[in-house]
């Protein structure tokens, strides 16, 4: 049902960051391209790492997880952030998602990492209830911050 994610898996992975996108009312903003993420993944110096979720009847991917590790200071040893965890609308109900986060704390636990992290729309009622039930709990006292596009080029800029 889960297998680690091959270079010919890259353009079904970039459909369903599409798919995701979609879901998530950005559509416009999943501009990686497949030549991104075949570097990002399979490169000389991968920075991520993808499984798939595959139905077991027909052999059709599911769903996919994509991750990569960070590191904690306070415990000192890497964890896994959860970039993006997508189950095809089709198959939800199935087992998918549970299976790959279960694969993702057994490879956490398998390598001594500490913490399986992600992020979820405060809106995504279905997802939080998935992942409450599982045991994971939300950060509430942290905000997430980002920098992009020009007000990342403007810091970048500034010092010059």
């Amino acid at each position: 049902m889960i297998r680690t994610a091959c270079p010919d898996d890259v353009p079904v992975i970039h459909t369903m960051i599409r798919e995701l996108a979609e879901y998530e009312k950005e559509p416009d903003e999943a501009r990686a391209t497949e030549a991104q993420l075949q570097e990002a993944l399979f490169g000389e110096r991968p920075a991520a790492y993808a499984h798939l979720a595959v139905d077991d009847t027909t052999g059709e991917p599911a769903g996919f997880a994509l991750w990569f590790l960070n590191f904690s200071t306070w415990r000192g040893v890497h964890g896994i952030y959860l970039e993006d965890l997508y189950v095809r609308p089709t198959a939800r109900g199935g087992g998918h998602g549970r299976a790959l986060l279960t694969e993702l704390a057994r490879i956490c636990a398998e390598r001594g990492y500490e913490r399986l992290e992600w992020s979820v729309l405060n809106w995504n009622r279905p997802a939080i209830g998935f992942y409450e039930k599982l045991g994971a709990r939300p950060q509430d006292e942290w905000t997430v911050y980002r920098l992009t596009d020009g007000a990342l080029t403007d810091l970048a800029r500034s010092a010059d």
